[in-house]
């Protein structure tokens, strides 16, 4: 009977053992089916699956305000025209619908009030694409191309006569998953027209 329980625990012992390796190992089958071979599975790429994934749903679900097809230069002259007449600084965020954390800013800013309000008396708001549809060299360059230095987005602030002010890395503007209010209302406050 002793016997029986040692052989019993050995095999539970066995069992258990073999699920934990299960769940790190996969077995992919030799083409002849001659032996099955064990091959390490990274827990960190199903993680970061995991995670491509719910990012996607989410990404899905946002606003896209970026415009490929959008002719910046004359976008941006018709802006410097209205931000004179309505006496505002523009508030250019270059980015692209492919960027999560472009269309995360997007929608905070549209969907909390006291920051679209901000916004909306100080700036006249111009989102400037970057993507491989339409990179918008000149203009970037222009602006001494931010992106290739601070990611994106990136915000490039001009006063009302299109003069650079400004340019803002928004990873100092970022609180976990999103955006820190205080942070993004500094930021907004430091750089509207002065009267």
């Amino acid at each position: 009977m002793k016997r029986n329980i040692k052989i019993i625990g050995a095999l539970g012992f066995l069992l258990a053992g073999n699920l934990v390796f299960a769940q790190t190992e996969t077995k992919v089958e030799k083409p002849e089916n001659d032996k099955s071979l064990l091959v390490k599975t990274d827990h960190k790429e199903l993680d970061a699956e995991a995670k491509k994934k719910v990012a996607a749903e989410e990404k899905a679900k946002l606003p896209k305000p970026y415009d490929a097809k959008a002719n910046a230069e004359k976008d941006i002259q018709a802006l410097i025209a209205k931000a004179k007449k309505e006496n505002k600084n523009i508030m250019i965020q270059a980015g692209g619908n492919w960027c999560i954390w472009c269309l995360r800013f997007n929608q905070y800013v549209q969907t909390t009030p006291e920051l679209k309000k901000l916004v909306d008396d100080n700036y006249v708001y111009y989102h400037l694409n970057w993507s491989p549809d339409n990179k918008n060299e000149k203009i970037f360059a222009k602006y001494g191309n931010p992106g290739d230095k601070l990611g994106y987005p990136v915000f490039i602030v001009l006063d009302k006569n299109g003069k650079q002010i400004h340019t803002q890395d928004s990873a100092v503007l970022e609180d976990g998953k999103g955006y820190g209010l205080e942070k993004v209302k500094t930021f907004f406050n430091s750089w509207k027209p002065k009267s």
